[in-house]
């Protein structure tokens, strides 16, 4: 049986301790580590494995759109989703002036172990009471799918925009998910819209060794439902980059 927990904050912190040859680590036969995967479960029942190692990727094993991302921050930033911290300790060697916020403990710990000195251990929600302002907020790593769906988008965009500095920016990434033609995939889609839903609005567990999370959701969608999500919010998108479709990286500027 399953345990509750900080999942994704284990997957991390075995493949640091994998990546740097120490630690607690999961073995296979007593000697060789396995590799660290993150197991992913759809509502519908399909599942996923991720290689954790790919939140450590080094800058020269990132997509082209990470790279356009970070030629675009200015400012003090708030990295959503720091993870691993692969973003904000390039943006920290850089002289940016970055803190890096996630929900999990885990995360945090890797993070500063890493190196990340500015972190916090939050909701974006909680952080927005802090009194902290910003002029860039990064939702890479498909991180749009933070907006979970038309009932959180609205909540998530206030939060940002309650830390924003004036004529601030979100810089944030996603991936188109209808060019598909796999029968599960649009299936998939099909059943979200009959329940009310955005067809590529994900529900989630993440399953890690012992661990489970609740389930969430997690957004996946094209450019046309990520306009809606954003019309009426203070936000406008103001910047499309889809030279990489189907992933996209968008800018998002307070509406004048």
């Amino acid at each position: 049986m399953s345990q509750s927990g900080d999942v994704f904050g284990a997957m991390l912190t075995d493949a640091f301790a994998v990546a740097r040859g120490f630690g607690r680590r999961p073995l296979a036969g007593g000697r060789l580590p396995r590799p660290v995967i993150e197991i992913v479960e759809r509502d519908d029942g399909l599942i996923n494995g991720l290689l954790a190692e790919s939140y450590f990727c080094e800058p020269d094993q990132w997509p082209p759109y990470d790279h356009r991302a970070l030629d675009r921050v200015r400012g003090r930033v708030l990295d959503v989703g720091v993870g691993a911290g692969r973003v904000a300790l390039v943006l920290q060697d850089g002289g940016v002036a970055v803190t890096g916020l996630d929900i999990s403990a885990g995360a945090i710990e890797v993070s500063r172990a890493r190196g990340v000195r500015d972190l916090v251990h939050a909701t974006v929600d909680q952080h927005a009471t802090a009194g902290e302002r910003y002029d860039t907020f990064l939702l890479l790593g498909n991180n749009v799918g933070l907006l979970e769906g038309r009932d959180r988008a609205r909540a998530f965009l206030a939060a940002l925009a309650g830390m924003a500095s004036p004529g601030a920016q979100i810089i944030a990434q996603g991936t188109d998910p209808y060019g598909t033609t796999d029968p599960v995939q649009v299936g998939y889609h099909a059943r979200n819209r009959e329940l009310g839903r955005l067809g590529g609005q994900l529900r989630l567990r993440l399953r890690y060794r012992e661990l489970a999370t609740d389930w969430f959701d997690y957004l996946v969608c094209s450019l046309d439902e990520l306009a809606e999500l954003v019309a009426g919010t203070g936000w406008v998108l103001s910047d499309v980059d889809n030279a990489d479709a189907p992933y996209y990286l968008v800018t998002l500027t307070p509406q004048s």
